[in-house]
């Protein structure tokens, strides 16, 4: 069995984008765009703050990102 923590889906998004916590970015997915302020970075997924609403996205559904 594996734990959590030993399933990155992309541990070079994740080391890449700790730095950016708690600034702006902008990002797609298939989904969509978001803008926002980039409050978490966890193995697997990111939390974007747009306007009050927190936005929880996949790594594995970034397309791209960037910061604003």
């Amino acid at each position: 069995m594996q734990t959590p923590s030993a399933v990155l889906s992309d541990p070079y998004v994740y080391q890449s984008l700790q730095p950016y916590t708690g600034k702006w970015v902008a990002l797609d997915t298939p989904r969509g765009s978001l803008r926002g302020e980039l409050k978490s970075v966890m193995p697997d997924h990111i939390v974007v703050l747009v306007g009050q609403t927190p936005f929880l996205v996949r790594i594995q559904q970034i397309i791209w990102i960037y910061p604003c």
